[in-house]
């Protein structure tokens, strides 16, 4: 359940121009946290993988590697995304630099105004513990800030309390436990019959 008012209504007209890249020293090594470029959605399809298999949803990943390039990177986006990268020296042992990412869009409330929705945060498991987490994440927030939102909305999954914990300790609160909304979704053949006049 997102951690603001109500599930996002999706918006893709918003200027997300504001600087991206910084690098950081993390526990034991530096990484840099920029932008994602259409280059990068080959990694971001094969890491949108891992963080499903770490959900146990894999049967429920449709999207490609093509559609990240076009949803993500046409002339108005459908998300943005942010990459965590190390040094060659920290790669993984297949060769990967790009070992974490987030995914955003902007949203917006009725009753709060503008948002933005945290689609995806994922770091690869060897690189946890070191602040990339906490970094994407106080990343999109910042981006949110700078285009004017007034809150941070994103799901977690009720088993995963390691992550629960986490964020309400940054100050996130339990929408679904303290207000009780529901995620409502319809797609498939039900959007489809939705969708007839």
């Amino acid at each position: 359940m997102p951690a603001g008012t109500l599930p996002p209504k999706s918006t893709t007209d918003q200027d997300t121009s504001a600087p991206v890249s910084i690098t950081s020293h993390g526990l034991d090594m530096d990484y840099t946290i920029r932008a994602a470029n259409v280059e990068d959605c080959q990694d971001i399809a094969r890491m949108v993988m891992e963080l499903a298999e770490y959900e146990k949803v894999t049967d429920h990943v449709k999207v490609t590697q093509k559609d990240l390039e076009q949803d993500g990177f046409s002339k108005n986006p459908f998300f943005h995304g942010i990459i965590a990268e190390v040094p060659e020296q920290h790669r993984t042992k297949d060769g990967h630099t790009k070992i974490g990412y987030a995914l955003y869009f902007f949203s917006y409330s009725s009753w709060k105004g503008r948002a933005v929705y945290m689609e995806d945060l994922y770091v690869m498991p060897e690189f946890r513990g070191k602040g990339i987490g906490k970094a994407l994440m106080s990343k999109v927030a910042q981006l949110g800030m700078a285009a004017g939102c007034t809150q941070f909305n994103f799901t977690v999954l009720d088993w995963n309390k390691s992550s629960l914990d986490f964020y309400l300790s940054q100050g996130c609160t339990n929408v679904t436990a303290d207000m009780g909304y529901q995620y409502m979704s319809c797609n498939g053949e039900a959007l489809e019959r939705l969708a007839q006049p």
